[in-house]
C-alpha cells in the first residue's frame, strides 16, 4: 500500500475514484463506535441527508481509529510540549545568549508562522493529500528543534524556532482534518476530547520539563531531545496511516497549483497584525513601530480576500470564509478563545503578583480547572454523539464562560485563590465545551470538498482571538495598574517606574518595603478586575456570533 495520499476521495476498497467523489471527501458514511473503524458500507447520499436538514456526513475510508490516535498521539503531544517548554528556559536561554531584553521573541517568532501557516494546509493537503503534509510538518519542526539547539546567537535562534512554527502549524491542522476523514460527525467530538486530554497532558508536561533540563544538562537539550520524538511521530504516522493515492499527477503539476500569491498576503497580513500587537502591549500603542504595521495589515486582508476571488484554487474561498453559518461559527471560535486567554493570560499573572504564589504553586490552581476543561470536552463530544446536535451546547458553553467570570471578578476584588478558582473551572469547563462545538458546527456546515479549508481556516481564527485576547486584556491591565498605583502613591513617575520594574521581573514587589508592596499588590487585583470588561465583550460577542450558527443534525 502507499505511504502517500491525497485528500480522500475514495471509498475504503479501491485505488479508482468512486462515483459522486468530489474533491476530498466521500459521499456518505455509518460509524462503528464500538470499534472505531469507519464502514463505508450502507451510505445515504449526501443530497438526501441535506435536504432532510442532517449533515451531509461524507464516507470514510476503512480506518482502525484505536491504531491511528495513538500513532497521531505522539505529535500532538510534541507540539503542545514544546508551546510551554520554553516558559521555564528563557532567563537561561537569554543570560547564555546575552539577549535577556530580547527573549520574547523566542516565542513571538514562533507563534507567528504557527499562525500564519495554519491555514495554508488545508488546501496544501488537499493538493497533495494529508498523509505527506503531515510527514513534511514533523520534518520541518524537527529541523527547526534541531537549529534552536545549535544556535549560536539570538537571532539564529529566532530563526530557527519561526521555522519549528511552520511545522508546529501543520501538525495542529492536519490532525484535526484527518480525524474528519475518517470518522463520523456524530463521533467526532468524541474523539477529539480524547486529542485534547493529550494536548492538555503535553501542555502541562512543558514547563517542568524545560525547567529540569535547563537547570540541569543545559537548555539547549530541551530543544534537542524533540528532535527523536519528532522522527518517532514521523515514523508511526508513516507506518499506521495508509489511505488510498487517488491523484497520480506529477509534482510539477501539484506544484502549479499552490496559490502563492494568495498565501504570500495572507501570511504577510497576519504577520503585520501580530507583528504590531505584539509591540502596542510591548512598546506602547502609539509608537511608530506599532501604528505602521497595525495600518498596513487590514489593506493586505483586503487584497487577500481579492486575490482569493480570482485565483482558481484559492486558500480561503470567499465562499467558505463569507458564508453565514461558517462565519458565525468562526466569529464564535475567535471572540471565544479571545476571551478565554486573555483569561488565563492574566489571572496567571495575578496568582503571583496580586497573591504572592509562586510560580509552582499558580501552576498547582490551574490543575482542577484542567480537569474541568478536559471533562467539559469529552462530556460535549459524548452529548453530541448521544443526541447528534450542538446548537445549545454551544450557547451553554459560552454561557458558561460568562458566568463564571463573575466569582473570578470577585476573586480578585478579595485576593482570594479559592473563589478564583471556582471561577476558573466553570471558565474552562465552559469554553472545552464551545471550542469543540463550534469545530463540529464548522464540518457539519462547509461542504465535503471544503471541510480541509473550513478546518484550517478555523485555527486562523483561534490563532487570531489568541494574540487579540491576550493583547488588549494586558494592555487594559497595565493601564488601569498604572492609574492606581499613580493614585495611591501620589506620584505618576513613581508609579511608572514601579510598574515597570514589576514587568521586568515578578520579584520585585517582594524587594519593596512591606507597605508598599501591600499597595502594589492591591492595586494589581484591582487592575486584574478591569481587565474583564474587555473579556466580558469579547465572550458576549462569542454568544452573539454562536446565536447565528445553523444546526444540523448529525449523522450517525
Amino acid at each position: 500500500m502507499s505511504p502517500t495520499d491525497t485528500a480522500p476521495l475514495l471509498d475504503g476498497t479501491s485505488g479508482s475514484p468512486s462515483k459522486g467523489v468530489t474533491n476530498g471527501t466521500f459521499t456518505g458514511s455509518s460509524h462503528d463506535a464500538g470499534t472505531g473503524t469507519t464502514n463505508t458500507e450502507n451510505s445515504s447520499p449526501q443530497v438526501e441527508a441535506v435536504s432532510n436538514g442532517v449533515s451531509g456526513d461524507p464516507t470514510k475510508p476503512r480506518m482502525k481509529m484505536t491504531a491511528l490516535i495513538p500513532a497521531m498521539a505522539i505529535g500532538i503531544f510534541l507540539v503542545a510540549l514544546d508551546q510551554t517548554l520554553t516558559i521555564a528556559t528563557y532567563g537561561k536561554i537569554g543570560s547564555e545568549l546575552q539577549a535577556l531584553s530580547s527573549t520574547s521573541w523566542i516565542a513571538t517568532s514562533y507563534f507567528l508562522t504557527l499562525t500564519t501557516f495554519q491555514p495554508l494546509y488545508g488546501r496544501l493537503s488537499d493538493i497533495f493529500g494529508r498523509k505527506p503534509c503531515l510527514l513534511f510538518a514533523y520534518a520541518v519542526f524537527g529541523l527547526g528543534c534541531l537549529g534552536c539547539g545549535l544556535a549560536r546567537n539570538i537571532f539564529e535562534l529566532c530563526i530557527a524556532r519561526a521555522v519549528a512554527g511552520v511545522g508546529g502549524g501543520g501538525m495542529n491542522a492536519l490532525v484535526s482534518i484527518l480525524v474528519t476523514d475518517l470518522v463520523s460527525l456524530r463521533d467526532r467530538g468524541v474523539w477529539q476530547g480524547y486529542i485534547n486530554i493529550v494536548f492538555a497532558a503535553g501542555m502541562s508536561a512543558g514547563a517542568p520539563v524545560g525547567g529540569l533540563f535547563a537547570d540541569n544538562i543545559g537548555w539547549r537539550w530541551a530543544f534537542i531531545v524533540q528532535c527523536p520524538i519528532a522522527i518517532l511521530a514521523f515514523l508511526s504516522v508513516y507506518l499506521v496511516l495508509d489511505l488510498p493515492q487517488t491523484d497520480h499527477s506529477h509534482f510539477s503539476t501539484k506544484f502549479l497549483r499552490i496559490d502563492f500569491i494568495g498565501a504570500f498576503t495572507l501570511v504577510s497580513a497576519v504577520f503585520l497584525l501580530l507583528f504590531g500587537l505584539d509591540n502596542g502591549s510591548n512598546k506602547g500603542w502609539s509608537k511608530k513601530i506599532t501604528v505602521v504595521p497595525l495600518t498596513l495589515a487590514p489593506v493586505l486582508f483586503t487584497i487577500f480576500v481579492l486575490v482569493e476571488a480570482k485565483v482558481t484554487e484559492p486558500f480561503a474561498p470567499g465562499h467558505v470564509i463569507f458564508d453565514p453559518p461558517l462565519l458565525a461559527a468562526y466569529g464564535a471560535n475567535f471572540f471565544g478563545v479571545a476571551g478565554q486567554m486573555g483569561i488565563l493570560f492574566f489571572v496567571a499573572l495575578f496568582f503571583q503578583a496580586a497573591l504572592g504564589m509562586s510560580a509552582t504553586l499558580s501552576g498547582l490552581v490551574f490543575i482542577p480547572s484542567t480537569f474541568f476543561a478536559l471533562s467539559g470536552s469529552l462530556g460535549g463530544g459524548f452529548v453530541m454523539r448521544r443526541t447528534g446536535r450542538y446548537y445549545w451546547l454551544t450557547l451553554t458553553g459560552y454561557s458558561l464562560l460568562l458566568l463564571g467570570s463573575i466569582p473570578m471578578v470577585l476573586g480578585a476584588g478579595k485576593q482570594s485563590a479559592t473563589i478564583t478558582g471556582v471561577g476558573l473551572s466553570a471558565i474552562t469547563f465552559g469554553s472545552s465545551i464551545s471550542i469543540t462545538t463550534t469545530l463540529i458546527a464548522i464540518i457539519a456546515n462547509a461542504a465535503p470538498e471544503d471541510a480541509a479549508i473550513a478546518i484550517a481556516c478555523s485555527y486562523l481564527f483561534r490563532s487570531l482571538g489568541t494574540i487579540i485576547g491576550i493583547s488588549i486584556s494586558t494592555a487594559t491591565l497595565q493601564q488601569m495598574l498604572r492609574v492606581n498605583l499613580a493614585e495611591e502613591l501620589g506620584s505618576a513617575d513613581r508609579a511608572k517606574a514601579i510598574e515597570e520594574q514589576v514587568r521586568l521581573s515578578l520579584d520585585y514587589i517582594r524587594r519593596l518595603d512591606p507597605d508598599i508592596a501591600i499597595i502594589v499588590r492591591k492595586c494589581y487585583a484591582i487592575a486584574t478586575q478591569w481587565a474583564f470588561v474587555p473579556v466580558a465583550i469579547f465572550v458576549v460577542l462569542a454568544i452573539t456570533s454562536s446565536l447565528f450558527i445553523k444546526e444540523k443534525k448529525l449523522d450517525r
